[in-house]
């Protein structure tokens, strides 16, 4: 069977994207999925999203990390998929869609810039060296001595795998402070195991778990990645983080058809 895909990405965060609002695709076909993530024996992305009917919203989003298995929420992959239902025509500049961490509201413009609302953070542990939280996704935040020179993925992978975080794991992001706005930051992707050009709940963590320790007292977030810049602008107030946004450009890349 042949499928019509589309490629996506967000400030180097890269997806096949796939309009599967017939109920066509093999969900439960693993293989198949990392098959098409794979760089070398496939078409190649850090995820898989299908676009699917939803009775309440707009769409359904359903991520796929790239060894093939359904996972948590994905910031680019969610504005990335924006942006693609845009171009199927399935949304104008706004929208309201579903994915595995609830509800989401976004906007698309004619520079294919999205804005997404990110799911409401109430708690985050604080710890000496340091942050956890999660944003859809779990990620771990660490500041960092020489960003530009860190063994991401091999201090990634130990923190990811080691005992702090159990058999589930957790994104692990490595942070340097710009000025009081900026942070520049590097992700170890779980599901990707490997470091990612950019991550978007991972941003979107960074900037919160920054502001709760003291970091910085701005509420909208300059975020440097290997892949562009995005922002991440909240509301603040004593029960955690709302009104929470990250936002930055997602791109059409190419459209294509494979053999599967």
């Amino acid at each position: 069977m042949q499928i019509e895909f589309y490629k996506y990405q967000g400030t180097g965060n890269d997806f096949v994207m796939i309009d599967n609002r017939t109920n066509f695709f093999p969900k439960d076909d693993v293989k198949l999925i990392e098959r098409l993530c794979d760089r070398r024996f496939g078409i190649g992305a850090d995820g898989l999203i299908l676009l699917e009917n939803d009775t309440e919203t707009d769409f359904r989003m359903v991520y796929y990390n790239s060894d093939g298995n359904q996972s948590s929420m994905c910031g680019n992959g969610g504005r990335c998929l924006v942006a693609f239902a845009n171009q199927l025509g399935v949304i104008d500049d706004k929208t309201t869609f579903i994915a595995t961490d609830g509800l989401h509201h976004a906007s698309v413009n004619a520079d294919s810039i999205v804005s997404l609302q990110m799911i409401d953070v109430n708690e985050i542990q604080k710890k000496d060296s340091y942050t956890f939280l999660n944003t859809g996704s779990p990620h771990h935040v660490q500041i960092v001595d020489d960003l530009e020179h860190y063994n991401v993925k091999e201090n990634g992978a130990a923190i990811r795998y080691g005992e702090l975080y159990g058999e589930k794991g957790s994104n692990v992001n490595f942070v340097k402070k710009v000025d009081n706005d900026t942070f520049s930051l590097r992700t170890y992707e779980r599901g990707v195991e490997d470091e990612t050009l950019a991550c978007g709940t991972g941003a979107t963590a960074v900037a919160i778990a920054m502001n709760a320790i003291g970091e910085t007292d701005k509420t909208s977030i300059n975020l440097n990645v290997e892949g562009g810049k995005l922002v991440v602008s909240f509301d603040k107030d004593n029960d955690g983080y709302t009104n929470v946004f990250l936002t930055g450009p997602a791109k059409f890349v190419f459209k294509g058809t494979i053999e599967i």
